[in-house]
């Protein structure tokens, strides 16, 4: 019996199909309504929340694995709270969950976002140390936070291992997710940013993340990362794949700066979510490269090539579009 969380989310929604066609009993967690993914039928679905303790007690009754993959992505500061609740708290929760039911083995999703910068590095592993005292977004911090709870779980006994995804793309609902980038496009916006970033196929991460966990690997985390593009090169694969227009006007930081400052005035008087905020202006700006070589020599993944990524993902959103 395999225990899923964040199963309507783009990871969850490739991984339950994939747990139930290697003949796996899965139950997954839902808020709202149970999502429309194959296989959807052949899953014992739970309705509630990480933050309910009671109820990951009693969803972990005869588990065996558990896919930790919920998790709040947002580097908006209205909702800095809600990623302490979320990615840190809830994460806490599995944890404890996992530790009193017993005979556990957790897989964790965290982030690049939770791997650390040290000045003047370009090339950062799953050993690249994080220093509290530089400057990180309120997301970075909660993922980072979040990953020592699992830590702090595997020194208790818990086996345990991290996986630490960059952009992960693949089709999944417009707004949300990565799959806004594509949607950017789609809508014939106009502006990019100069920095890079690095992406991996929501495929790859799935079968890395059933791998490791399916094996004897325990206490580890592994970068999970395909390529670095640069933004104005992934915008201009994506126009070409959905037969857009690409954005041709560069956002330099000194713009960048002034548009998130009015962004959040223009929030703060309309109520209305900012579309760029400091942090995904500076976050945007960076061109920091992860390495896969870790998780390659531990299971030998080979990862796809992003321009059949984004070939394919641009494929299967336009075919959601055209029947809508």
């Amino acid at each position: 019996m395999i225990f899923v969380t964040g199963g309507s989310g783009l990871i969850g929604s490739f991984l339950i199909p994939e747990l139930v066609k290697q003949g796996h009993q899965v139950r997954a967690l839902y808020r709202g309504q149970i999502p429309t993914i194959a296989d959807a039928d052949k899953v014992e679905w739970l309705e509630g929340d990480i933050q309910d303790i009671v109820l990951l007690q009693q969803a972990l009754q005869g588990v065996n694995y558990v896919f930790h993959s919920a998790g709040l992505v947002s580097y908006d500061p209205q909702d800095k709270e809600l990623l302490k609740q979320v990615n840190i708290e809830g994460t806490a929760n599995i944890v404890d969950a996992c530790i009193e039911a017993g005979a556990i083995k957790l897989c964790h999703v965290s982030s690049i976002a939770a791997i650390g910068r040290p000045p003047g590095k370009d090339l950062l592993t799953e050993n690249s140390k994080w220093d509290a005292a530089e400057y990180h977004s309120a997301y970075a911090s909660s993922k980072h936070l979040g990953e020592l709870e699992v830590w702090r779980g595997i020194s208790e006994g818990l086996d345990a291992v991290i996986v630490n995804p960059s952009v992960v793309l693949g089709p999944a609902d417009w707004n949300r997710s990565s799959t806004r980038l594509f949607k950017y496009v789609y809508n014939n916006n106009s502006f990019y940013t100069g920095g890079k970033a690095n992406f991996v196929d929501v495929r790859d991460v799935v079968e890395a993340m059933l791998r490791l966990t399916f094996s004897e690997i325990s206490g580890e985390r592994f970068i999970l990362n395909s390529e670095q593009l640069a933004y104005k090169d992934f915008f201009e694969q994506v126009a070409g794949c959905m037969g857009k227009k690409a954005p041709s006007r560069r956002v330099n930081p000194l713009l960048a700066e002034f548009v998130w400052r009015a962004e959040r005035l223009r929030s703060w008087l309309t109520g209305a979510r900012p579309l760029i905020t400091k942090d995904t202006a500076r976050v945007s700006a960076k061109s920091h490269f992860f390495s896969n070589a870790k998780v390659q020599k531990a299971i030998g993944l080979e990862f796809r090539k992003l321009d059949e990524t984004i070939a394919w993902t641009c494929s299967e959103l336009l075919q959601q579009q055209a029947t809508k």
